[in-house]
């Protein structure tokens, strides 16, 4: 359990804290955030709006609090499953399940579980409306085409009582969880960033339809899409910034700082321009470009930039390489490397 301090809000699609109650109170007074922002604190079971909890529901001027929302949304085909996210760099995040509840997840991403959980690895992926053996089989190709294994697990709470599961994320960075009925039913995630989900979330494939995209955008032809009604978790590197952006509104990235966004934002690519500067530069020949409307999430720390520091620092490759550029074996001829 949290400490009698320690609260968290979820802003932006990912969790911020821990925070006090006074820094909570505080947002709440330059509106940063509202009624409706999700918090979880001491003696919740699960995230609700700061307008159900009593100690916040004066700050905004609501008299007394609403009532909580109710345990499971109507009409969701996904499991509705509970969560706390633990850390603050190497993060995990604890799934809380009912009887009969289930959680999908990558193989090789468990943490640890209690006793009632029941672990069952299969073909391909749950959740989706495909059924039988050919079904199963093209499920499973399309995972190998983003790069993941033939087999994900299920976790499912074969006891009485609520029991809980943990999934850590692989490398430092944040674990977002993506509310996918919130989002429009379908979310655009990098190929390597999704970690687990109820029960009920379909995980495929996007083709990127433009040849640019797929040539030069970073994650080829082929990304996740996650479909359906129920939560996902996706992890990214270093740490998250979420925007929205405007119908019409663009915003260049680069390529490997992509981490997700709504299938309403149109995605391209586009050559930085100037030759010294795509030579010289360090950041690559093309940008992302993103156009709205729609909401995206970007990365600070992608998992290529990381390798790609720790193998240029490791002794035995004898060389080194500043922030990209071709002027790094400059650096080697001046310090007798080569």
């Amino acid at each position: 359990m949290i400490d009698a301090a320690q609260w968290y809000l979820a802003i932006g699609g990912h969790q911020v804290g821990p925070l006090t109650e006074a820094e909570i109170r505080a947002r709440i007074e330059t509106k940063t955030v509202d009624g409706a922002t999700l918090c979880w604190g001491p003696g919740m079971p699960q995230w609700a709006p700061l307008a159900s909890v009593p100690r916040f529901a004066a700050h905004l001027g609501l008299g007394a609090a609403a009532p909580p929302p109710p345990p499971h949304t109507p009409g969701r085909r996904a499991h509705d499953i509970d969560f706390v996210i633990h850390g603050s760099e190497m993060q995990f995040v604890e799934v809380e399940l009912d009887p009969g509840e289930c959680a999908v997840a990558e193989a090789g991403t468990m943490m640890y579980m209690t006793s009632g959980i029941g672990m069952e690895t299969v073909f391909g992926a749950p959740g989706g409306p495909t059924q039988g053996f050919m079904g199963k089989l093209m499920g499973a190709g399309k995972r190998l085409l983003t790069g993941e294994s033939l087999f994900m697990t299920v976790y499912e709470n074969r006891a009485p009582g609520k029991h809980r599961v943990a999934f850590g994320a692989p490398y430092p960075g944040k674990i977002l969880p993506m509310d996918l009925a919130a989002l429009g039913g379908e979310l655009i995630c990098q190929k390597d960033s999704f970690l687990c989900a109820a029960h009920g979330v379909q995980i495929g494939i996007a083709f990127q339809k433009r040849i640019g995209v797929g040539l030069f955008g970073g994650e080829g032809f082929i990304m996740q899409r996650l479909q359906g009604d129920g939560l996902a978790f996706v992890h990214a590197g270093g740490h998250v910034h979420a925007l929205d952006l405007e119908a019409g509104e663009t915003l260049r990235v680069d390529t490997g700082c992509v981490v997700a966004y709504q299938p309403s934002v149109d995605f391209d690519i586009q050559f930085v321009g100037g030759i010294k500067t795509a030579l010289f530069g360090g950041e690559g020949i093309f940008f992302a470009v993103l156009k709205g409307p729609g909401r995206i999430w970007l990365q600070s720390l992608p998992l290529s930039r990381l390798a790609d520091r720790i193998y240029t620092a490791a002794p035995q490759t004898g060389r080194r390489k500043e922030e990209g550029s071709l002027l790094g074996g400059l650096g080697n001829l001046l310090d007798g490397r080569e």
